[in-house]
């Protein structure tokens, strides 16, 4: 079973990906910011990572700045899910390997949809080690 990592400072937004994505088959766990989602992936790298921008304390490009800086060699995907469409918001991302903007709102069917391409339904083989 794929683990997936949801992160976003949104309360509802946490909630409704986590049980859409439990019922689409996926094993979801939730961090309110960067700074979780980072510790989070330290203890246990996980299969997907899921993740807004705009968040508190550390948002979703300082995210995927440290996990590219921490883990150069990782095999799982990020999709930055985001209301942020201008091309100044999206050229950082650029730097970023195995990296994928999706526009909000953005529907579970479209979501899984482009899981399923990037990582397929088996789980990553390769996990990030320290």
């Amino acid at each position: 079973m794929l683990e997936i990592l949801v992160v976003d400072d949104e309360a509802t937004v946490r909630r409704i990906m986590r049980v859409a994505l439990a019922k689409a088959g996926y094993k979801v766990s939730v961090a309110d910011n960067g700074e979780s989602a980072l510790a989070a992936i330290r203890e246990r790298a996980p299969d997907v990572l899921i993740t807004d921008i705009e968040m508190p304390r550390m948002d979703g490009r300082a995210l995927c700045a440290a996990v590219k800086k921490e883990f150069p060699y990782r095999a799982f995907p990020i999709f930055v899910v985001t209301s942020l469409t201008a091309h100044d918001h999206r050229k950082w991302a650029q730097e970023i390997p195995n990296l994928h903007f999706l526009e909000k709102p953005v529907s579970i069917r479209q979501l899984t949809a482009r899981l399923t391409e990037s990582v397929g339904t088996e789980t990553v083989i390769m996990k990030v080690g320290r």
